[in-house]
């Protein structure tokens, strides 16, 4: 899952966006509402965490830039103010959610993944043949036994189960899973799926398909 972070205070901001790659997140920071626009319009991110009270573009405008675009992000606003008036006026510009600050980062966490699971393509569960990947539990098993896996190769999994048997390549695992900040040359997505191939065990369910990508069979 990928996620953009749009905050004006940048310790803030880094910390968001540190913790959500712990939490094996794809996380993109920026500290202003128009670099915000730009890196939303460029990558496609899953849920965008936008700051209402930004300078120069505020977070109204973002969120009507985002909501107007052909993008499918879902929006969750993070305000300081805490009346009705401000957060209903932030809903019935088209943000999905609403947070208000200080808050607590585990329910940052439990939003950010509520949301993604309101996307039209997130199913709770994915299933292939044996396999089942249960979304909102984080948990993988396949013929009935756990999987135990780490959050870059869940991350993996569900990009390839959710791409339904067509080929994923290289590129947009690294986009979708890591971030703006991995090295598209380096071997992390053929590592990561070599692991996941072991621990998934036989008959293998991932396809190289050379020159391609992956993708599940």
């Amino acid at each position: 899952m990928r996620v953009l972070v749009v905050e004006d205070q940048v310790e803030l901001a880094d910390d968001i966006g540190e913790g959500l790659r712990d939490r094996g997140f794809g996380a993109d920071v920026t500290y202003d509402g128009a670099s915000g626009i730009e890196k939303a319009m460029l990558y496609d991110y899953d849920v965008v965490v936008l700051d209402r009270d930004l300078p120069h573009v505020h977070g109204d405008a973002v969120c009507a830039a985002l909501v107007g675009s052909e993008r499918r992000s879902r929006i969750l606003m993070l305000t300081a103010a805490t009346t009705v008036d401000d957060r209903v006026h932030g809903l019935n510009l088209g943000a999905d959610d609403y947070l208000t600050k200080p808050f607590a980062f585990e329910e940052l966490v439990a939003r950010i993944h509520a949301l993604a699971r309101r996307a039209p393509s997130a199913a709770p569960v994915l299933r292939r043949g044996d396999l089942v990947v249960d979304r909102a539990r984080r948990r993988v098993s396949r013929g009935g036994r756990p999987v135990s896996l780490t959050r870059k190769e869940l991350g993996v999994l569900e990009e390839l189960l959710v791409a339904d048997g067509a080929v994923v390549s290289a590129e947009v695992l690294l986009e979708r899973v890591w971030d703006e900040h991995a090295d598209p040359f380096s071997r992390t997505v053929t590592v990561t799926i070599g692991r996941l191939r072991a621990k998934l065990g036989s008959p293998d369910l991932i396809e190289t398909v050379v020159g391609s990508g992956y993708r599940i069979t």
